[in-house]
C-alpha cells in the first residue's frame, strides 16, 4: 500500500503531465484550490470518489495511482505534449479523455464478463521507416495489398471500414477534433488500441481516415500515439499511411477492371500473343475508335463503388496512370466546380451520408456489456449509472430497459 504523501505526489505528477493548474482541477472538482494543494501535499485524505474523478480528468486508470509502480507518462499525456493544440482545446481534450476512459472501462467489462477476444489482435508489419516519398508510397501500397489478402477481401469494395477495423481488435470512434486533424491513434495498456476520426468531416473523408489510421495501427505500433494533421501530409509516415488508405480502399486490379467495363483504360489496339513451344503468333485488335478518355461520370461511378470522395478516386486514377496530367487537371477543375455532384444526381446515385450511417459500435458494445454485468450482479447499480453517464446515454432509458422505472 502507498501512503497519503506518495498518493499526493502521484496526483501532482499526473496533473502536471496533463498541463493543468491546481485552479483548473479545483474548478472541475468543485472544490477550492487549497483543497487540491492539500491533496497533493498528502495533508488531506483523498476519497475514492475524488480519486475516481481525478483519474478520469487525467485520463488514467484509477488503479495506476495505487499500484506499486507509477508512470506519469501515459499515452494521452504523450499525445498532448506532441500536439499542444489538442491539449489547449479544453473541449477536445475532455472528449479524448472521455473516450480513453470508455476504452478502459470497456476493457474492464470484457475482462469481468470473459467477453474479450484474445484472437482479435491487429496484424503488425515491422518495416523500416521509409527514406523517401517513393519508398513510403511503395511500402503503403504493398502492405495494403498484403493486408487485403490476409483478411480475404480480394479486390472487393469494403462497405464498413470502422466495423472492419474493430473486427481486428481496434476500438473505433468518431470524435469532434480540430478541423486540421483527420484522426488519431492511441495505444495504451488497459485501453488497447483506440482509433478516432473527426466527426466534423464528411462520411467519405471519415472512411478514408479510418483506413489511414489503420495503416498507423499496422505499421507504427511502436508509437504510443499518432495525430494525423493536414499540415503534416508531406511527412513520410503520413505519405505511407495515405498510400495505404488509397490502395486499401481502391485496389488497383478492381479499378482497372471497372474502367475496362466502362470501355476506358484500354489501349487503342490491344495485342495478344499465342506461343506453341516453337514460335509466337501475334494478333492485333483493330478498334473502331481510339481509347475513350475518362469522364467525370466515370470518376463519380468509381467513387460510388469504393465509397470514397470523387477527389480521392481521381487521385487514385492518376497514381495508377489511368489518366494523363492534362486529363487530371481538367477533371479536378470539374470537381472543384461541383460538376461531380451534378453527375451523381443525374446518375441517381445515393447520398453518401445516407449510404454510410454513423459508426456507433463502441458505444453499443459498451452499453450491452455494462447492462449484462449489472444483470449478473458483477457491478453495482451505482457503477452502472456511472458507466451510463460516461457513455452519455439517458439514465431513464436504461432504467426502463431494466424494468426499474
Amino acid at each position: 500500500m502507498i501512503d497519503r504523501r506518495e498518493l499526493g505526489r502521484r496526483l501532482r505528477r499526473a496533473r502536471e503531465a496533463c498541463g493543468l493548474t491546481q485552479q483548473q482541477v479545483a474548478e472541475r472538482l468543485g472544490v477550492s484550490r487549497a483543497t487540491v494543494a492539500q491533496m497533493e501535499l498528502g495533508n488531506r485524505e483523498v476519497s475514492s470518489l475524488e480519486l475516481d474523478r481525478l483519474a478520469y480528468l487525467y485520463g488514467r486508470d484509477i488503479r495506476s495511482f495505487l499500484s506499486p509502480r507509477f508512470d506519469a507518462e501515459d499515452a494521452l499525456t504523450v499525445l498532448f505534449r506532441a500536439d499542444p493544440e489538442l491539449a489547449g482545446d479544453e473541449v477536445v481534450a475532455a472528449e479524448l479523455r472521455r473516450y480513453v476512459a470508455l476504452g478502459r472501462e470497456l476493457s474492464a467489462l470484457e475482462e469481468l464478463l470473459g467477453a474479450g477476444c484474445e484472437c482479435c489482435v491487429p496484424a503488425q508489419y515491422p518495416l523500416p521507416p521509409p527514406e523517401s516519398r517513393w519508398e513510403a508510397v511503395r511500402q503503403g501500397e504493398r502492405i495494403a495489398q498484403e493486408e487485403r489478402s490476409r483478411l480475404g477481401l480480394g479486390d472487393c469494395p469494403i462497405p464498413d471500414l470502422a466495423a472492419l477495423v474493430e473486427a481486428q481488435g481496434v476500438r473505433a470512434a468518431t470524435v469532434d477534433l480540430p478541423e486540421g486533424v483527420s484522426g488519431l491513434t492511441i495505444r495504451e495498456e488497459g485501453v488497447g488500441i483506440l482509433v478516432m476520426v473527426n466527426r466534423r468531416h464528411g462520411v467519405l473523408r471519415r472512411r478514408f481516415s479510418y483506413a489511414h489510421e489503420y495503416a498507423h495501427v499496422l505499421l507504427d505500433r511502436d508509437r504510443v500515439g499518432t495525430v494525423s494533421r493536414s499540415a503534416d501530409r508531406g511527412t513520410l509516415l503520413e505519405v505511407r499511411a495515405n498510400a495505404f488508405a488509397a490502395a486499401f480502399l481502391m485496389p488497383a486490379e478492381r479499378v482497372h477492371g471497372l474502367l475496362a467495363c466502362l470501355g476506358k483504360g484500354r489501349p487503342a489496339r490491344p495485342v495478344v500473343e499465342v506461343y506453341d513451344e516453337e514460335a509466337v503468333v501475334r494478333g492485333r485488335h483493330r478498334a473502331r475508335r481510339g481509347p475513350q478518355p475518362v469522364q467525370i461520370f466515370d470518376v463519380v461511378q468509381l467513387a460510388h463503388v469504393f465509397g470514397v470522395s470523387t477527389q480521392a478516386a481521381l487521385y487514385r486514377l492518376r497514381s495508377l496512370r489511368l489518366v494523363s496530367e492534362e486529363e487530371f487537371d481538367g477533371l479536378r477543375l470539374q470537381v472543384e466546380q461541383g460538376v461531380d455532384r451534378t453527375a451523381r444526381g443525374i446518375m441517381c446515385l445515393p447520398d453518401p451520408e445516407a449510404q454510410y450511417p454513423p459508426h456507433t459500435e463502441l458505444h453499443g458494445r459498451f452499453m450491452a456489456l455494462a447492462v449484462a454485468a449489472y444483470q449478473q450482479e458483477l457491478i453495482s447499480r451505482a457503477k452502472l449509472m456511472e458507466l451510463v453517464a460516461l457513455a452519455r446515454v439517458p439514465e431513464r432509458e436504461v432504467l426502463r430497459l431494466l424494468g426499474e422505472t
